[in-house]
């Protein structure tokens, strides 16, 4: 009867040593994923501030006013020349 018991109790240790040893692994897995979806949304929040700088640029009313008179040859209407419109 000892020796089933003892038994059993080597299974059941060799099991938990199997157990801890599976979640250390699986702990590492999960670190290493999370250090790498650290990375990516620094790098995504890095390129976000630039298409964020860069759309501010191509957008400013300067650059589209310049860009009127230079390209299409466009200017401000005289005073004379403007027309009110009432609903």
């Amino acid at each position: 009867m000892a020796t089933w018991a003892v038994r059993v109790l080597l299974v059941l240790v060799v099991m938990t040593a199997i157990g801890v040893s599976y979640s250390v692994y699986k702990a590492r897995q999960l670190t290493d994923e999370s250090q790498r979806l650290q990375r990516q949304q620094t790098r995504l929040e890095s390129e976000w501030s630039q298409l964020l700088l860069e759309h501010s640029t191509w957008g400013s009313y300067a650059r589209v006013e310049r860009l009127a008179r230079e390209k299409l040859g466009m200017t401000l209407p005289k005073t004379d020349q403007r027309v009110l419109i009432k609903p």
